[in-house]
């Protein structure tokens, strides 16, 4: 199986948060370790890492090699089949390990990986500004500033992976007019399911939007105006025609983004 070097815990510090694509997935036994502490140490249980390696004891030895479960967050065109090319697992595998009902997947989606051989590096970590007040006031810097301009960059670089709005974004492709609500899975009597299979209550930061698939073609990755780029993945009763819903965290960001009218590209 193919080795992929990943790094454990690897990611940019944002505003207080960790950004994470992928953490390490195997691990050499040392003296003295023991199924516990690897568990503990990479937030899994020995259940699962029984599971996992098919051990018959949790008696473990010196370099005996463990797999860990690989976390991997979908990122701006990513699709099925180029994560499973990219760690040399089945489609059927990506979606019997993630309860998926299709092959449509989110931009801020996890998705688990069983199993798969990665090599461990070292952690790596970049600073970046301590609000996201002082990520935008741009403005605001001097000139001079050579490390605070870099800093910046690594962050909106960043930001740009997650799906979140820039600026600068001019996707191309064909550009659509629409009146823009916000929904959230968090609430009662919500499954939190999309019509699609995503499980935002197991996904929350997933960018996801309702639309007629009459306008927007269900799976389409699309770029919404103040919102970033999102998944076509969802529908609602009320979504007809020029409208959208747009997937956020809570209630409050709901509440905050109203009624707008966006433009919306579909970008494929």
């Amino acid at each position: 199986m193919k080795k992929i070097v990943a790094s454990i815990a690897t990611g940019v510090v944002l505003a207080g948060a960790t950004l994470t694509t992928a953490s390490a997935a195997e691990y050499e036994v040392e003296k003295g370790d023991n199924l516990w502490g690897i568990a503990k140490e990479y937030n899994t249980t020995v259940d699962e890492l029984v599971d996992i390696n098919e051990l018959k004891t949790t008696t473990i030895q010196p370099k005996q090699t463990l797999f860990i479960n690989d976390i991997y967050t979908v990122q701006k065109g990513d699709t099925l089949t180029g994560i499973s090319d990219e760690f040399e697992v089945s489609v059927d595998d990506l979606k019997d390990w993630n309860n998926l009902k299709s092959d449509i997947i989110a931009i801020g989606q996890e998705l688990e990986l069983k199993g798969v051989n990665v090599d461990q590096d070292e952690t790596t970590e970049a600073s970046a500004p301590e609000s996201s007040a002082d990520q935008a006031s741009e403005s605001e810097q001097t000139s001079d500033s050579e490390q605070a301009t870099e800093a910046e960059q690594t962050a909106a670089g960043n930001g740009e992976a997650n799906g979140e709005a820039s600026s600068q974004d001019n996707p191309d492709g064909e550009t659509v007019s629409v009146t823009a609500t916000a929904y959230t899975a968090d609430c009662d009597g919500c499954s939190g399911v999309t019509s699609t299979g995503v499980d935002l209550n197991a996904n929350p930061d997933a960018k996801v939007i309702a639309v007629d698939p009459n306008v927007i073609p269900l799976g389409s990755e699309v770029y919404v105006e103040g919102y970033g780029y999102a998944t076509a993945a969802d529908v609602g009763g009320a979504i007809n025609g020029d409208k959208i819903d747009v997937h956020v965290s809570s209630r409050d960001e709901a509440s905050s983004w109203g009624v707008r009218t966006v433009d919306v590209t579909i970008v494929e």
